[in-house]
């Protein structure tokens, strides 16, 4: 609901005695996919409502709001964090990267590509913290062995069973060979 509608309905005649909700929005000022931004923005909101929300970026996406299924995952500061959970105030002064911001220029991201190569994406909801997660293991280590990329892979959930294919397009990102 947006929150022009959210106030109005906490308006005159609600269970608040007339009182309108004051939500407490700020100047909010971070890096978005290599471009500062700023807005105001309530610092408690989740970071992935004001992406997709205030931004309209759907790389991001809700899967299960407790930051456990790794759909919402962004990354800030060049780590993985999770969107959903992450509070919009807590990215002041950061560097956020989604999905999109990947590809910035139209030509994808290597881990990207190779995603569309190995056939790493069924229904593509868990694509996004896949590649996600995966780029930010090959920043950390571009050589990665298979088991260490299903170590860093294992907390992003995948119900179409292409475990095998997502593991093999990292791999292919990184220049290895993925058995088949």
């Amino acid at each position: 609901m947006p929150r022009a509608a959210f106030r109005a309905r906490l308006g005159a005649g609600s269970a608040r005695g007339g009182k309108e909700l004051a939500l407490a929005s700020r100047q909010l000022r971070f890096v978005l996919n290599g471009r500062p931004v700023q807005g105001e923005v309530d610092p408690t909101r989740s970071l992935l409502d004001v992406l997709r929300t205030d931004f309209a970026l759907k790389g991001p996406k809700y899967g299960c709001g407790k930051g456990q299924c790794g759909a919402c995952s962004v990354l800030v500061g060049g780590q993985v964090a999770r969107a959903c959970v992450l509070r919009a105030g807590r990215v002041a002064g950061q560097e956020v990267t989604t999905l999109e911001g990947l590809a910035p220029d139209g030509r994808l991201h290597p881990v990207q590509q190779a995603f569309i190569d190995r056939q790493g994406a069924q229904c593509g909801y868990c694509l996004n913290g896949m590649v996600i997660s995966a780029v930010a293991l090959l920043r950390q280590d571009p050589a990665p062995d298979r088991a260490r990329v299903e170590a860093a892979l294992r907390d992003n959930l995948c119900r179409c069973g292409t475990h095998r294919e997502i593991v093999a397009s990292v791999l292919l990102a990184s220049g290895a060979q993925a058995d088949d």
